[in-house]
């Protein structure tokens, strides 16, 4: 904190350009520049004047691939405004025509989405009525079971003068039946 302090002294008192530059045991790095300078700026001019190289060709890659990046995000911005029809004026007819032929493109494949998820749907709804229809006869099957055993019982009730009570009995244990309702009832059904 003292040699930031006796730093922005000097640049204030002796009109110097300055920049400092400390890095921590830890590891953080702290700076300071002058009101008139960059650090990028005092960088290049020691490396000038000492002749000494700062920047290896790895960081200057890397500098360059940076750049290369910023433009690529700028074209991409242009393309996204050229795409939401923002600022189309200034496109020449191939340009126009270029962006028609995305814009289709991509609007051909969501329709093709949708319809796959449309056909998806209908044949999961043509699964669920062969499995309703299933569990109807399953059922049917059973309540015939159950009306040809309770024949059975009543007869051997009726023999033995239980007939009536027997089949009470049977009626309050027999098990409700449901109905399964569409996903989207029509209307004119309800």
């Amino acid at each position: 904190n003292g040699l930031m302090k006796k730093a922005k002294e000097i640049a204030v008192l002796c009109d110097a350009r300055l920049s400092l530059v400390i890095f921590a045991p830890s590891g953080k790095m702290h700076d300071y520049c002058s009101h008139s300078t960059h650090l990028a700026q005092m960088l290049d001019e020691y490396q000038r004047l000492t002749g000494k190289r700062l920047w290896d060709a790895k960081h200057e890659n890397l500098s360059n691939e940076i750049d290369r990046i910023k433009k690529d995000n700028e074209r991409m911005q242009v393309e996204l405004r050229h795409m939401k029809a923002e600022d189309i004026t200034s496109l020449h007819f191939r340009e126009l025509m270029a962006i028609e032929y995305a814009l289709q493109n991509g609007l051909d494949n969501i329709r093709d989405k949708k319809n796959e998820i449309y056909k998806r749907k209908i044949k999961n709804e043509e699964i669920l009525e062969e499995e309703n229809m299933h569990l109807n006869c399953v059922l049917q099957q059973q309540q015939q079971e159950m009306t040809s055993a309770m024949e059975v019982n009543g007869r051997d009730q009726i023999e033995n003068g239980y007939h009536h009570q027997a089949v009470m009995d049977f009626q309050s244990q027999m098990p409700f039946g449901f109905r399964v309702q569409p996903m989207q009832p029509n209307l004119q059904d309800i």
